[in-house]
């Protein structure tokens, strides 16, 4: 029988096997990504239309008539980011204990912060309310988050994905709950049909989406939104007194953005409770202004004209042949945070 020798050992030494020294791990990041996570992704707009897209490459949502929020999940914690790019974590302190919850390690979740009504419709004026008004320093307990679509997910960028990609993996990460971050339901139905449909119940329109876009910032045409009535940001430059109205204010007056500068608009005389009406009084009584600051024809007595600050949302059915609001109600101020764009006049 042949003997083999014994075997040698791989390391002829006496001294102890040890590997190179190594950098100790950062305990805040235990997974590497493969995709750096962004800072921040600016956001895809929807481009307003009269009326909804036909064809197989598109899918509905309701419009949430809410903040647009980018809620942000990393290894150090949830960032709640407005449109705008501000850090609203402390506002909305119930979505980003949410957030945490949701069992991924990194996340971009893309949205909108809404307060419900008593019949389950988003409500801008609530939404407001529960933030302590424009300005105001109060946390909301009361909103949910209405995720529409996953950015960054596990350490892989998703922008270049199609949307029908990104929603899949959102559904598996949002759908079923019911807590303070929920899922904006996805409905492929006939365009004309669901936007009657949202009309009936009260809601502000339908987002109308293509199916194959990559996400792409700005307002391209990927997205498109229909609305029941129409809904844009305005700046308030006065306002008409009365004796009889509350607060003493008898309606706003209104400018839009036209090339360089402001134009006026019409006004605006509903929508405002009595304690929205005092708020709004104290704040437009610090930017008296005593010129107005867009050309006004009118020689009406009691104007009080102020700094073009202010951005208000106002609802409205039309606009008339000379360029003014039809049948226009207000519904509340935009916050400086929230990047509001004030309706331009081409």
């Amino acid at each position: 029988m042949v003997k083999y020798p014994p075997p040698k050992p791989l390391l002829a030494t006496d001294m102890p096997v040890r590997s190179r020294a190594r950098k100790p791990r950062d305990p805040a990041q235990p997974n590497l990504p493969f995709d750096p996570m962004p800072a921040r992704i600016e956001p895809c707009l929807a481009l307003t239309k009269a009326k909804p897209p036909k064809g197989p490459d598109w899918v509905f949502e309701i419009k949430w008539d809410g903040y647009r929020l980018a809620v942000h999940i990393e290894p150090r914690g949830v960032r709640v980011i407005t449109r705008g790019g501000h850090d609203w974590t402390h506002r909305f302190p119930a979505i980003a204990v949410a957030a945490k919850q949701l069992g991924v390690a990194t996340a971009i979740l893309d949205g909108e912060a809404v307060v419900l009504d008593e019949l389950g419709r988003p409500s801008f004026g609530l939404l407001q309310q529960s933030l302590g008004g424009r300005g105001g320093k109060r946390t909301s307990g009361e909103a949910l988050f209405m995720a529409f679509d996953l950015l960054y997910f596990d350490g892989h960028d998703l922008t270049e994905m199609e949307l029908s990609g990104r929603r899949h993996l959102l559904e598996g990460l949002v759908a079923g709950k019911e807590g303070d971050i929920r899922l904006s339901e996805e409905v492929e139905a006939d365009g004309d049909q669901l936007l009657a449909a949202a009309c009936e119940h009260d809601l502000e329109g339908i987002i109308a989406k293509n199916r194959h876009s990559t996400y792409r910032s700005g307002r391209l045409g990927d997205w498109l939104k229909i609305k029941c009535l129409q809904s844009d940001s305005f700046v308030i430059i006065g306002y008409e007194q009365s004796m009889v109205a509350r607060a003493g204010i008898g309606s706003l007056l209104l400018a839009a953005r036209k090339g360089d500068g402001l134009v006026y608009v019409g006004n605006v005389g509903t929508g405002f409770k009595e304690s929205v009406a005092w708020e709004l009084r104290s704040m437009l009584d610090r930017l008296t202004a005593k010129k107005p600051p867009v050309e006004y024809k009118d020689r009406s007595k009691g104007i009080v004209w102020v700094q073009p600050t202010l951005i208000a949302e106002i609802e409205y059915r039309a606009w008339t042949h000379d360029g003014k609001l039809r049948h226009s109600s207000y519904k509340g101020l935009r916050e400086v945070q929230d990047n509001a764009a004030i309706y331009e006049i081409e």
